[in-house]
């Protein structure tokens, strides 16, 4: 199977599944989109594309997989359903101004087994700017993704190097802290603990180490600029040199790691 097909596939597979079980249905097509907006599980953004040739216009659901690996694969899917219910209340209800979940958008939430926090647990805020979900037992989400992981459903393909660690309890809120609906994307850190992840992403992820911040020098070389007319050298490092140009007067090299 081709990465990219069989990627797109499986969340296409999810997405029509949902919108069946979920949605009766009701939701248009939409375009799903992997984009790796810094700190943020997903975003839906309305109208975002059009056809060449047909001009046919569809919303935007974006899948952030830089969390696909420390995320269960249930989590995953439950911010699919986070942002098909954006959509839904797009074309059927009335959202709240940008950036704000307001009642309707709970209501749907909770109606979906999603049950809306700005904590991401039991007896957070409801509505607001900053908004999670919690996943309801037994609810409609919970009962509907259960089903499709019988069915030998998965997300096949993860980022061997992911940009965060997660805490306890799932990532929270739209702009704010994971979520970046109807197009907003600043949000707060997530952290996890590895130690807690299913045994399967452990086991995928055994042999690999997060590449360090700042990349290391291998090349045993230094870069050395005179502080004058800006000339540049490499070298090994502590090389003393000192620059011949006209105006120099043979002022020496600084050393600056290359």
């Amino acid at each position: 199977m081709i990465p990219t097909t069989e990627t797109y596939a499986e969340l296409q597979r999810a997405y029509e599944y949902f919108n069946r079980e979920l949605f009766n249905s009701e939701l248009p097509a939409c375009l799903i989109t992997l984009q790796r907006e810094r700190r943020t599980l997903g975003y839906f953004s309305p109208k975002k594309f059009v056809h060449r040739k047909l001009g046919q216009v569809v919303d935007e659901i974006a899948m952030n997989p830089s969390y696909f690996s420390i995320r269960t694969i249930t989590e995953t899917l439950s911010t699919l359903v986070h942002e098909m219910v954006h959509q839904h209340q797009h074309h059927f209800g009335k959202p709240g101004r940008r950036g704000y979940h307001n009642k309707e958008w709970a209501f749907h939430m909770e109606r979906v087994g999603l049950i809306p926090s700005d904590t991401g647990e039991a007896g957070g805020k409801k509505t607001g700017e900053s908004m999670d979900h919690y996943i309801a037992d037994s609810g409609p989400f919970a009962v509907a993704c259960n089903q499709l992981l019988t069915e030998t459903f998965t997300l096949s393909w993860l980022d061997r190097f992911p940009p965060e660690r997660p805490k306890s309890h799932p990532p929270t809120g739209s702009s704010g802290k994971g979520y970046a609906d109807d197009s907003e994307s600043e949000t707060d850190g997530l952290e996890h603990d590895y130690d807690e992840l299913d045994q399967e992403i452990r086991e995928a992820l055994a042999v690999v180490e997060p590449p360090p911040e700042s990349p290391v020098n291998k090349s045993n070389r230094c870069k050395y600029t005179c502080p004058v007319c800006k000339t540049n050298l490499w070298g090994k490092p502590e090389v003393v040199a000192f620059c011949g140009g006209e105006h120099c007067n043979k002022v020496q090299f600084v050393a600056n790691q290359e």
